[in-house]
């Protein structure tokens, strides 16, 4: 095992089945297989915007008492999506961070300094193994398999980095959303792992009898199964992709649908504030006195105006139409 002080390992290999006891104390696996509703879930929560600015206008507002600094760092971005203005940056950034969040709890950032040139790099590194200890941040990587075109693979040993925290940002989920959503995907897990095993109550046809009578109710299964997945998914307002339920009634569509949008804005603003947060923290090491500031717009759906739909909704004072293009096309 080495333990030095590093910049984070951001992209790395290794094989799960060889991790040993204490590499998943700190290296948490995540698998899709079988967790249909919550990789569904994930996928619609972490869209916090729901189209592209179809206004023209601004989306942002970034406020710095060091306009220059402000932009570098904002140039220096390094998403999936490649290089963009300041406003598409924040826009690009934030869902990014959103999509981490809601699949992982965290997301990480690491800075490095281009001397050559004078520029920042910002770039995401992977979550799993970094960990806050003794007021340290460390990345834990077990061992890896480095790949090589023209020799075999190389296994690589363990290693423990320590971190520079002044050139690394940190996002966490709030923590009454992930209250929220850990009471949820419970309940979605045992969904998930249940689910099929209606078929297991299905008697097998034999030579003698092709054609076995049925006696266990499936409607009945269904009725509960329906009845535990909108009862853990209430606090969230997610619907499940559920549109032909002739249960519901177009009230419940739309009240669901505004509890649902409300609290990705909530998310959304609450990691707008934390990159302002992070990026005031970070830019100190340039100007001791830096500081900027985030906000969304009134392009952006906002979460006063959703409260006074509801309440309007609850009231019978708006259309169905009114509350679902507001949810849909802001």
């Amino acid at each position: 095992m080495k333990i030095f002080r590093g910049e984070p390992l951001c992209h790395y290999r290794f094989d799960d089945a060889r991790l040993s006891y204490i590499d998943r104390l700190f290296v948490k696996t995540k698998s899709d297989k079988g967790n249909l509703n919550q990789r569904m879930f994930e996928e619609d929560f972490g869209n916090i915007f729901r189209s592209a600015n179809r206004h023209g206008g601004k989306l942002f507002l970034v406020s710095s008492n060091d306009e220059e600094l402000t932009r570098r760092l904002l140039s220096s971005v390094e998403t999936r999506y490649g290089p963009h203005s300041v406003d598409k940056t924040v826009y690009k950034w934030v869902a990014e961070i959103a999509e981490s969040l809601v699949r992982f709890g965290k997301a990480h950032y690491s800075l490095k300094d281009a001397l050559e040139t004078d520029d920042i790099h910002i770039s995401r590194f992977g979550s799993g193994g970094v960990a806050h200890l003794f007021g340290m941040h460390i990345q834990w990587v077990p061992r890896r398999i480095e790949s090589h075109s023209h020799q075999d693979d190389k296994e690589l040993p363990r290693e423990i980095r320590v971190l520079d925290s002044n050139k690394m940002m940190c996002f966490v989920m709030p923590k009454a959303i992930r209250r929220m959503l850990s009471a949820q995907n419970r309940t979605l897990a045992v969904i998930d792992k249940h689910g099929f095993r209606v078929f297991d109550f299905q008697p097998q046809a034999t030579h003698e009898n092709p054609n076995p009578t049925i006696h266990f109710d499936f409607q009945i299964w269904q009725g509960i199964e329906e009845r535990a997945f909108y009862r853990s998914t209430l606090a969230t307002g997610w619907n499940g992709r559920k549109y032909d339920s002739s249960k519901r009634s177009d009230f419940f569509d739309c009240y669901r649908l505004v509890r649902f949008r409300r609290n990705q804005l909530v998310l959304r603003d609450d990691i707008l504030s934390q990159l302002g947060s992070e990026l005031s923290r970070v830019g100190k090491s340039y100007n001791p006195e830096f500081d900027v500031e985030i906000s969304g717009t009134d392009e952006l759906s906002s979460v006063a105006h959703l409260d006074e739909l509801e309440a309007r909704l609850a009231r019978e004072e708006v259309s169905f139409t009114e509350v679902i293009d507001y949810c849909f096309k802001r």
